[in-house]
């Protein structure tokens, strides 16, 4: 009687390994652009809510709001006369606040704007475009009849 040795060869392992490392290598760029695409899908999602967060303690507390959008530190700011409110959100990595909208008439570019929202007041509109490294860009933009924030593709 024989025996008969079961495994695998060194030449099949490579082979097997060389295969999946050509997948991996493929498929990485259109990985790395979807997570670019969900980073900023998720940025807007944020601003969304925080801005949301801001009209409802207008309303529910009656207290009037600064939002506040800063280019420079790529970040957003909300306070109050309550000097125990203040909220801060930061872009994530690879995501930056590129305009601020209605753009100055006078074409300056700011690196700072604020905004108050008054409660049972006229809000604002205003508007936020925010980019990625890819390019890709979205608007987030405060309809003042409505109150609601809204994403738009520019």
């Amino acid at each position: 009687m024989s025996s008969r040795q079961r495994g695998v060869t060194l030449i099949e392992m490579i082979i097997v390994v060389t295969l999946v490392g050509l997948i991996a290598a493929i498929s990485f760029p259109s990985v790395a652009a979807g997570l670019e695409s969900l980073r900023l899908t998720a940025a807007c999602d944020s601003i969304v809510s925080f801005l949301n967060s801001g009209l409802n303690r207008a309303e529910r507390r009656q207290e009037a709001v600064e939002v506040t959008i800063s280019k420079a530190e790529n970040s957003l700011s909300l306070r109050s006369v309550d000097p125990t409110f203040i909220k801060t959100l930061e872009m994530p990595d690879g995501v930056k606040i590129t305009r601020m909208l209605p753009e100055h008439p006078l074409g300056v570019d700011e690196v700072r704007r604020a905004y108050l929202i008054y409660p049972a007041g006229t809000i604002p509109r205003f508007g936020i475009e925010i980019a990625n490294t890819k390019g890709s860009k979205r608007i987030v933009r405060v309809d003042p009849i409505t109150g609601v924030s809204r994403i738009e593709r520019p």
